[in-house]
């Protein structure tokens, strides 16, 4: 029996469990004593289960192929999770509701609200019966296509905390999501105060009609009654959703009650007192129908009422079809719970609205002067004047005066618009709790602690206690009213684009059970709410999509680690597909040249300068890719933790590229395995790029082989050759064997814990994803550290952030650097096709390198004056700017001791290095022309460019079977020894420069 139990007891334990002869199957541990069931049957392999698809169960997931295949590397059952799963994130919620609780009624209660009891008879007075059953028509043709879209997006897997931000955060990415979850916390906090002071304002005129008053019967009794009733409504959310489910039934209960309070005392009509005639309840006419058909605008607050102002008052009363899910999490079954609930109460509000609007308008008059002997007919005549107050323009109580008994009405009118309250403070708190959970904006990680078994949100309430109360001490519903219209209608545009988004880029996670919408549905729904939203007002529109965009780019600019398989990254894939595919259907054109790099540069931490130069070149417009080359064959897991490294060390250090790591292959084999597969289509390498082999003469054999064989592979594969040389060499560890790197690296759990915790360290940023406003919390994590020992890490730097053995040379971040005034000289020495002046041009035009000018130096033969002039005339025709051109010639032989200086090279290498072949005589004789020009170079290189802030120069191309390894490596040493920073350069002869438009 073999125990593997690195993953700390929460992977398998595999056991070898004989059933027969020849029959041996893995029994199965999943970490608490029970036995796999698959294991009884005598299964070596697990059957499908549901627990092996949870995120959350961690102990039941099916072994990984590693254990099924027998990798002596495989110890746990299932590979590393790369995030923290949102079931165990998540706080739990023990009570959990149907449909009728859950949905149903909390949606009825959110749409029969405020304006039910206090707007609706003022809107049928402004608008008439036929332009408010348009408007009614409208809202609910919003609310039912945002329905639908709702209902296909709830359907299409399992819904946890966070309402309409977990929905449209994993269909269009935390950057939509989390912004628009945002405004919706605040359009809901906002709509609590708004229901709030509709509460406090109908008691204003209980106790106007009572002559009483607390303060001054106005503005600020709101504000002193309606802050008392948001704690209080506070304080009943807090205690659970147990509390809050009675307090909504009993809600519930009241308000149908004053509905059909209002319908009967509509039929009965008015009693026998001129009381309720001379405030315009006449009972309902056909006469007083047809009066009130058309409507009837005037002027309120100084602004002419509209179709779309009276819209605007009006729609914050159907805008709780989403309070179903906003609680999705204390759902027993989201999936059906929501649409059927969410439809039904549409459905029923609809005609309650509906049937509203015939009662008032077939029952009171527009204007009523309070005297009923001024009443002729449908029309009272005092009021052609203007200073009637009653009717249904001038009186919000209507409604009561209709009833069969106002106490009834003024009951139910309270319910309606203190359970609107009490739903919309209950989403809130859980919404912005599953934002800080997510860690999406900076400081609200403060507001995701939950308390109690059932993990509630106290933090959550207290802000939204205080957004409400700014908004109460306000007291202006109209106001309130026009503002959270926007909000909600924005809301409601980016659900319906959820929807159409996923359904038209059908990614294979795409499978709603909800059949009953259709992508275009929810195009036109998502137009329509845009639209609505400028037909009532421009500004507000602007500034809600203004704080929208700020809020996204805040979410872009902190790149929160947060990847939920949205559609827009299915979409990015198809998008890049296509892209790539159609790429591949055009021919290549010199003027969209770009250079694409293969560095072949190991470890990422181990060579910063060559990356950087290359990230310098093709930074944000080209391909590049960093190989690793490994010579030993690497486990999955540790293959894996060496991948996942390197990729956040570029991450974290801004450098866009791919890693691609080759194992179990000597250098210049896994040399071809890159250049031949690296990309693919057009986006495949056209540029190799390597560090300078600085130990090329203790080196053995078949080690320098290796490296020439790979400058000689990159030319038969058509590529372009850069070699980098820095004055104290490119690596930045010393000490540390390629075995070192590699063969030390720590499990994926140390790996991921200690990796994590200093690349967090390392962000620098105005709001790191970390960002936690809570000091208590941040107080105690800084005495742990102070008290705790100091951490160890393991020895290879390809893992962690360790302190290097060696502190790197400053010369290793020049290409990080912003660089003073200098040159960059150029020895465009052979014509390549123009890549060796291209480079040069590339890197003076990124901001640290844009003070260096280029000089040029090129080769001339007999006639300096007119090679010049034509050299001159096609850098001006290439448009490339220099600061001076310089015409140089190798034909003179170089100096005796430049001469003796490689001989004596030459020899040490022969002495000191037994495993190197001697080179011959003939190779000497034969070669001494091209030898001597390079020494010439040389000696040029040091009257030149000396104190260059950087060299370019054209790469000699060593020819196959004429020139060993020895000697070209010799040419290469003498030209870039003891010089500052050398890039050699050689273009694969194609052009990458024209100067034809």
């Amino acid at each position: 029996m073999v125990r593997n139990d690195a993953t700390g007891g929460k992977g398998y334990d595999n056991r070898a469990v004989v059933v027969s002869d020849e029959s041996v199957v893995l029994e199965m541990n999943n970490g608490n004593g029970r036995i796999h069931r698959d294991s009884l049957l005598g299964l070596s392999e697990p059957l499908p289960r549901l627990d092996h698809y949870r995120a959350s169960q961690r102990n039941a997931k099916r072994p990984s192929i590693g254990v099924l295949h027998g990798d002596r590397d495989s110890k746990s059952g299932g590979e590393p999770e790369e995030q923290l799963e949102e079931e165990a994130k998540a706080p739990g919620h023990a009570f959990r509701l149907g449909w009728v609780q859950g949905v149903l009624i909390p949606c009825l209660l959110n749409i029969w609200g405020v304006m039910l009891f206090l707007r609706l008879s003022w809107v049928v007075g402004q608008a008439g019966i036929v332009q408010t059953l348009i408007i009614i028509a409208l809202s609910y043709v919003v609310c039912v296509m945002t329905t639908l879209s709702l209902s296909a997006l709830c359907t299409n897997g399992q819904i946890k905390s966070g309402g309409l931000y977990y929905i449209i955060s994993r269909s269009l990415g935390a950057e939509f999501g989390a912004s628009v979850g945002i405004v919706f916390a605040f359009a809901n906090s906002v709509n609590a105060a708004m229901n709030t002071i509709g509460f406090c304002s109908s008691l204003n005129d209980l106790l106007r009609s009572l002559n009483t008053k607390i303060v001054d019967g106005g503005v600020n009794d709101i504000r002193i009654v309606g802050s008392a009733f948001l704690l209080l409504m506070i304080i009943i959310c807090a205690i659970g959703m147990d509390w809050e489910v009675k307090a909504q039934n009993f809600l519930l209960v009241l308000i149908v009650v004053a509905i059909f309070n209002f319908i009967i005392g509509a039929i009965i009509g008015p009693g026998a007192s001129s009381e309720e005639l001379g405030k315009g309840f006449l009972g309902i006419s056909a006469s007083l129908l047809a009066a009130n058909m058309g409507p009837g605008y005037t002027v309120m607050n100084g602004v002419q009422q509209n179709f779309f102002s009276v819209f605007a008052i009006f729609f914050p009363s159907v805008t709780g079809i989403q309070s179903g899910a906003n609680i999705c999490g204390d759902l027993r079954d989201p999936a059906k719970a929501i649409p059927k609930g969410t439809l039904w109460a549409c459905l029923i509000s609809a005609i309650s609205y509906v049937l509203f609007s015939f009662m008032a308008a077939g029952a009171a008059v527009r204007e009523a002067s309070g005297n009923a002997s001024d009443l002729v007919g449908v029309t009272f005549t005092s009021c052609a004047t203007g200073n009637c107050t009653y009717g249904l323009l001038n009186d919000y109580t209507v409604m009561q005066l209709i009833s069969l008994t106002s106490a009834i009405t003024y009951a139910g009118c309270w319910a309606a618009t203190l359970s609107t309250a009490l739903t919309n403070i209950l989403s809130v708190p859980r919404l912005i709790q599953a934002l800080g959970i997510d860690r999406i904006y900076p400081g609200l990680i403060f507001f995701s602690k939950g308390y109690g078994k059932h993990g509630e949100p106290y933090r959550g309430y207290g802000l939204v206690f205080l957004v409400s109360l700014i908004f109460i001490l306000i007291a202006d519903l109209d106001a309130i009213a026009s503002l959270i219209t926007n909000l909600y209608l924005a809301s409601y545009a980016f659900i319906n684009f959820c929807t159409f988004h996923a359904a038209t880029v059908k990614p294979l996670g795409w499978r709603p059970t909800f059949r009953y919408y259709h992508p275009y549905v929810s195009l036109l729904a998502t137009v329509l709410c845009v639209a609505i939203m400028f037909l009532i007002s421009v500004v507000s529109s602007f500034i809600a999509m203004a704080f929208i965009f700020v809020l996204y780019l805040v979410v872009v600019y902190r790149k929160p680690e947060a990847n939920w398989g949205s559609s827009v990254q299915a979409q990015a894939y198809k998008t890049a597909l296509n892209s790539t595919l159609n790429l591949e259907g055009t021919s290549d054109h010199v003027k969209n040249y770009q250079p694409q790099i293969l560095a072949i540069a190991g470890d990422p931490m181990q060579r910063p300068a060559l990356i950087d130069l290359a990230h310098l070149i093709t930074k944000h417009s080209s391909l590049m890719v960093i190989g690793n080359i490994i010579p030993q064959r690497l486990p999955y897991k540790r293959r894996r933790a060496l991948s996942d490294m390197g990729n956040s060390y570029l991450k974290d250090s801004n450098i866009r590229a791919f890693y691609k790591i080759v194992d179990g292959v000597d250098f210049d084999q896994g040399a071809r395995c890159l250049i031949q597969s690296t990309g693919f289509g057009r986006l495949a390498p056209n540029i190799l790029m390597l560090g300078y082999k600085t130990n090329w003469r203790v080196a053995n054999h078949q080690q320098l082989n290796a490296y020439y064989n790979t400058l000689h592979t990159a030319f038969d594969n058509r590529l372009a050759l850069l070699i980098l040389r820095m004055g104290k060499g490119l690596d930045i560890f010393k000490g540390l064997s390629s075995s070192d790197l590699y063969t030390t690296i720590p499990s994926p759990q140390e790996t991921t814990v200690s990796f994590t915790s200093k690349r967090m360290a390392a962000r620098r940023s105005l709001m790191p994803v970390n960002s936690n406003l809570d000091l208590h919390e941040l107080m105690q994590s800084n005495r742990s550290s102070q008290t705790s020992p100091a951490p160890t890490f393991h020895a290879a730097p390809a893992f962690d952030y360790p302190a290097p053995p060696v502190v790197a040379e400053p010369e290793a971040n020049l290409f990080k650097q912003k660089q003073p005034k200098g040159t960059i000289d150029v020895w465009w020495l052979y014509d390549d096709g123009g890549l060796t002046m291209l480079l040069p041009y590339i890197i003076t035009t990124r901001s640290k390198w844009e003070k260096c000018k280029i000089r040029v130096f090129a080769l001339s033969s007999v006639n300096v004056q007119e090679e010049e002039t034509n050299l001159k005339l096609l850098l001006d025709k290439l448009r490339i700017s220099y600061l001076s051109l310089t015409m140089v010639k190798v034909t003179d032989k170089p100096m005796a001791s430049t001469i003796e200086e490689h001989r004596e090279l030459l020899r040490t290498v022969a002495d000191t290095n037994d495993d190197l072949p001697v080179l011959s005589e003939s190779e000497k004789q034969q070669l001494e022309v091209k030898t001597n020009r390079q020494l010439r170079l040389r000696e040029l290189l040091l009257e030149h460019s000396k104190s260059a802030s950087l060299i370019v120069m054209s790469m000699p191309v060593p020819r196959q079977d004429t020139v060993s390894a020895v000697l070209y490596m010799s040419w290469l040493e003498m030209l870039t020894k003891d010089m500052p920073p050398f890039l050699l350069v050689r273009g694969n002869q194609t052009e990458v420069l024209t100067f034809y438009s």
